[in-house]
């Protein structure tokens, strides 16, 4: 008999069923920004003040430079210490996402913006020191950190930095505002939920099989890891929002979100912050469904994505049993 070189993935043998829970969800729910009407909100756009657009775009350029850095790095160093092979899969569909998750901010800098301006935003992006340094120190963890300190890192990217940037458009959409350009904001933020989630479980798995001792020392380093990206970030909303007034409101989304990072990883909250703090035009712009274009009309299948929802605690606590 041959020896074998090379394992097939057998879907049918799962040895973790949260492996295939999570590709069924990340599958049921795929989109893509092509698929939603962005020009609708041009007149929404036009009556935006300089500052405000300006915002909007500062806002979705870093993104794209996160989305960028998960897409590029981020998901290659996860998949080198995956536990099975039906988590190498699941990150797979992660890594097209957060592509899809990039590409789709340039559909709405194409559709809103000049090409003067969509080079401003970019030049502003890979320029900018705040962001550029939490790029840096999230991806100096992916290159050079434990398997476990980069699940720390990922959930800390996808669920608490991408938020300073998902509180404008949620706003806007809270005040009937820009609601295409929102409804691929929620979709991206509906798939992240589920990313965040995901590696936070399987950070769990790995951090209670730590023993003691090293896992006192791990959360020491992952508190510490959050203050200063913290810090960095109060620097980067400042810049962002200071002019029109909103940065102390976004600070309390970011605590808000910080803590539902920690969640995920099966550890206690680290501010007071709750959703009750939260702007509730935020919160309302969050947890509005979507407004069901029919996407796929134009493919003949009549195929509706399904409502975003925000996520709710127990959502962040997978069972380990």
């Amino acid at each position: 008999m041959a020896n074998t070189y090379y394992e097939a993935i057998n879907w049918n043998e799962i040895e973790d069923v949260i492996d295939k829970s999570t590709w069924e969800k990340l599958t049921e729910q795929f989109w893509l920004d092509t698929r939603i009407p962005l020009s609708n909100d041009l007149d929404d756009w036009r009556k935006l003040s300089e500052p405000e657009k300006q915002l909007v775009g500062h806002v979705f350029g870093g993104l794209t430079l996160l989305d960028t850095l998960q897409s590029e790095s981020g998901i290659d160093q996860l998949r080198k210490d995956a536990r099975t092979p039906h988590e190498e899969a699941v990150l797979n569909n992660i890594q097209f996402m957060e592509s899809v998750h990039a590409k789709s901010y340039s559909s709405i800098f194409s559709t809103l913006n000049t090409k003067k301006e969509i080079e401003e935003i970019f030049e502003w992006t890979n320029t900018n020191p705040y962001l550029q340094a939490k790029a840096e120190k999230i991806n100096e963890i992916y290159k050079h950190g434990t398997p476990l300190q980069k699940k720390i890192a990922s959930v800390f990217l996808e669920t608490f930095l991408f938020y300073s940037g998902f509180y404008t458009p949620l706003y806007y959409l809270g005040n009937n505002k820009l609601a295409n350009v929102a409804e691929i904001i929620k979709l991206i933020i509906r798939d992240e939920s589920v990313h965040g989630t995901y590696i936070g479980y399987k950070f769990q798995l790995g951090f209670q099989a730590l023993p003691e001792a090293e896992q006192a020392e791990l959360k020491d380093w992952m508190y510490g890891l959050l203050f200063e990206l913290y810090e960095n970030e109060e620097n980067y909303t400042d810049e962002l929002y200071g002019e029109i007034g909103w940065a102390e409101e976004v600070k309390t989304f970011l605590r808000y979100n910080a803590n539902k990072a920690l969640m995920n990883m099966g550890q206690d909250p680290l501010f007071p912050d709750s959703a009750n703090d939260v702007n509730p035009i935020v919160m309302n712009g969050i947890s509005t469904g979507t407004s069901n274009h029919d996407f796929f009309s134009q493919v003949g299948n009549g195929y509706l994505l399904g409502s975003v929802e925000a996520m709710k605690d127990e959502d962040y606590l997978i069972g380990l049993e």
